[in-house]
Parts: C-alpha cells; structure tokens; sequence
C-alpha cells in the first residue's frame, strides 16, 4: 500500500498507513543509530546518538502499544523517505575525511530523520484525536515531544560547537597537499627529507 495506492479510502486508511511507515522508519532509525555513534568523534555527540538509540527503542515499544490498541498485528510498510535520508546520509558521509566536518555532517543527518520523524507523528496524533483513539493519540504524542527535544539538543551541540570546529577546518592548500605527497614519496624512497 503506497501513498497514492487505491487501498487507501478513508482517513482511517491513510492512518494506519501512516503509522505503518513510521514503525518501518523507527526500525531502519534503529539499525542506523550505532553506525552515527561509532562515526562521531565528539564525545557529547556520541552520548547524545546513544541516548536517542534507547530513546528509539522505547519509541517502537510505544508504536507496539498503539497497534495493540487499535487491535492490530504491528507492521511497517517500506517508507522510501526515510531510506532516502538515511541513505543520503551514509553517500555524504563516506565522502568526509575530517572527523570535525564529519560530526557536522551527522548532526545535519540526524535533524532530517528528527524532522521526517515529527512531521509523521505531528500527523499521527492530529488524526488519532481525529478517529477518536485518545490513548493511541497520548502514545504518540510522548514520542512526538521527545523528537522536539532531540532535534533541540542536536541543534543545541551544532550551534555550541560542532559547526564551530567544522568551520574551523581548512581545506589544504596545493601547496601543503604537494608538500605532504613529495614527503611521502621521498620517505617511501628513504631520501632523508630537505627542509
């Protein structure tokens, strides 16, 4: 069932759908989480992506509760937005040497899962009152609030630090690039180097 499928009819439809992709996107957020933590140098970044790992698993745990209160087998549907981001993520990354730069790189990642993650549940909770499911509503809201905070923290660390040592970062010089290759060449011949 896709967004533009015909098995969508009613709002209760798009619903389930919906929650069925975010519950897709929770698990792929699991499994990409510990790669952040082992990519990030900073110490306070790599707490704050263990932290929201945790956090994510009491999220599925919570989505298990509203499927079980609506009744229903818990299930992701494929979320292409969310494999799309992650693997955005993964192509920049994979592309950056300096692990400063790199840590601003995963924070810039990890505020577009926070933000496809609140625009789902904002959604989520607006049509669970709507339907008139109040609990699964309240579910959804808790991790609604705690997707606002991490986004606020990881914008928090950017702004305090992260971006800041990024930028301090210069890219080489062709000078200092040649420098370093004649060095390297010259040590691999074993020529003692000349000043």
């Amino acid at each position: 069932m896709g967004w533009f499928s015909s098995d969508i009819h009613t709002v209760d439809d798009l619903f389930v759908h919906t929650l069925q992709d975010i519950y897709y996107a929770e698990h792929q957020i699991q499994k990409s989480l510990p790669d952040m933590v082992a990519k990030a140098s900073d110490p306070e970044l790599k707490k704050g992506f263990r932290a929201h790992l945790a956090q994510t698993k009491g999220q599925i745990k919570r989505l298990d509760q509203a499927f079980k209160k609506l009744k229903m087998k818990p299930e992701g549907t494929k979320c292409p937005a969310i494999d799309g981001i992650i693997e955005e993520a993964n192509d920049i990354a994979s592309e950056i040497d300096d692990k400063m730069v790199l840590n601003a790189a995963l924070i810039a990642a990890a505020q577009a899962v926070e933000h496809y993650e609140i625009t789902r549940y904002g959604t989520l909770v607006a049509w669970a009152r709507l339907l008139g499911h109040a609990d699964v509503a309240r579910l959804l809201a808790a991790t609604l609030k705690e997707e606002k905070a991490t986004d606020k923290k990881l914008d928090g660390i950017a702004k305090r630090k992260i971006n800041k040592k990024a930028l301090a970062r210069k890219k080489p010089s062709p000078g200092q690039i040649e420098r370093a290759e004649d060095a390297i060449l010259v040590a691999a011949a074993g020529i003692p180097a000349l000043g």
